[in-house]
């Protein structure tokens, strides 16, 4: 047998006998909407947290009356019901009164950074992630961060009772209701049009993060400090 053929053979079942590398990229972020960029990185071994929250005594807010259900979730003391203050810088979703008294009401990014009641806060995103982290039952560094699983522990009416309330937009438009969820965090994103929110589905367990035009109209969820 000729000399380059014997050469040419071996190659070839050198060749047979290596393993196939497989390179597993980064997941992309889904390109901007006209209103969010949402992530889309999770941890494979999330599992919903076992521990049940702990639901606190009440609290009233002195300002207009109303009365929250406070629950203890991990470390962290939440109100388990979205704002409702009556303020500038807010409105009710479709302009209707009865949606405040079910969903609270929808604020701009400015004025959510201040509305909570003395004594709370509107959270920032390690305050967030930490909530996600405890749901989901892992632990990690990455923020802000994303979760498979922490959804179906946070819309759950014993504890966090997330209460979808939908977005307001500055042309008076709302949409989804009940559909979505969208919480402000206190942090901005790195434009100074933009802020984080934090995001949850009624179809999904997936508890996401976007950012969005600071004008925007969202839910708070106010953190006892």
């Amino acid at each position: 047998m000729p000399q380059f053929l014997i050469l040419l053979l071996a190659i070839v079942l050198a060749g047979c006998g290596q393993k196939k590398v497989v390179v597993n990229h980064e997941p992309k972020v889904k390109g901007k909407s006209t209103s969010s960029v949402v992530a889309e990185k999770s941890s494979s071994s999330e599992k919903v947290a076992e521990s049940k929250p702990e639901e606190v005594e009440s609290f009233t807010d002195s300002r207009d009356g109303k009365k929250y259900r406070t629950v203890k979730i991990g470390a962290q003391i939440w109100m388990a019901k979205n704002l409702n203050y009556n303020v500038g810088g807010s409105k009710c979703y479709d302009n209707k009164p009865a949606n405040c008294d079910k969903y609270g009401r929808l604020y701009d990014w400015q004025t959510a950074k201040k509305v909570c009641p003395k004594g709370w806060h509107l959270p920032n995103n390690d305050e967030w992630d930490e909530l996600y982290r405890f749901s989901d039952g892992t632990s990690g560094t990455e923020s802000p961060y994303i979760s498979k699983t922490a959804g179906k522990y946070l819309k759950a009416a014993s504890g966090f009772s997330a209460l979808l309330g939908g977005i307001g937009r500055y042309d008076d438009r709302f949409d989804n209701v009940g559909f979505d969820g969208f919480w402000w965090s206190a942090d901005e994103y790195d434009h100074d049009s933009y802020a984080y929110n934090r995001h949850l589905i009624n179809t999904e367990n997936v508890a996401s993060w976007s950012y969005n035009d600071k004008i925007s109209l969202f839910s708070v969820r106010c953190l006892k400090n």
